[in-house]
């Protein structure tokens, strides 16, 4: 039983520590085993409103993700994959008490301390995958990740990678037994 318990407490902070939270839905009428080759919806992920250098990080690692799994990109594909993205900001504002006092009566002593307010601001992101089935133009997937973005450009493409690696960790779906 204390082994059960101390197991739950492991699994339950491993999942609470994580730095992406992810999702995913697909069809359930589509045979994912048929699909061996990809390619990218270049002129749909040419409108996503990143930079360029992000978009590439991105493809880059959907590429290295998919590869590690058996897929190879082709000019005539199985699946087609795009990518969207969200970002929202959220400020925190804390405020800080600190005092003591001491008084009698009227006219004695008083508090004394301060507050101190701290401001941050933090970006949130959400990247969105597609996988499109190619022949008949549907979507068959999507994958979601959020989380913190670290806009640090030497972490940046670290934090990429993991998204994507957590994404694309749901993909394909696996086959109902």
């Amino acid at each position: 039983m204390k082994k059960a318990v101390f197991l739950l407490m492991v699994l339950m902070l491993t999942v609470g520590c994580r730095s992406v939270h992810v999702s995913a839905d697909f069809d359930r009428k589509v045979d994912f085993a048929a699909y061996k080759t990809y390619n990218f919806m270049s002129t749909e992920i040419a409108k996503v409103a990143i930079s360029d250098l992000d978009k590439r990080r991105i493809t880059d690692a959907i590429e290295e993700s998919l590869q590690s799994k058996g897929f190879s990109k082709s000019e005539n594909p199985d699946v087609l994959v795009n990518i969207f993205t969200k970002e929202r900001k959220e400020v925190n504002v804390n405020n800080w008490n600190a005092g003591w006092g001491w008084g009698w009566g009227w006219g004695w002593g008083g508090p004394w301390g301060w507050n101190n307010y701290s401001v941050t601001t933090d970006t949130y992101g959400t990247l969105y995958i597609d996988v499109v089935d190619a022949r008949k133009q549907e979507l068959v997937w999507q994958g979601q990740g959020d989380g913190l973005l670290d806009l640090h450009p030497k972490r940046k493409e670290a934090k990429i990678r993991e998204f994507v690696t957590e994404i694309l960790s749901q993909y394909p779906p696996q086959a109902k037994k």
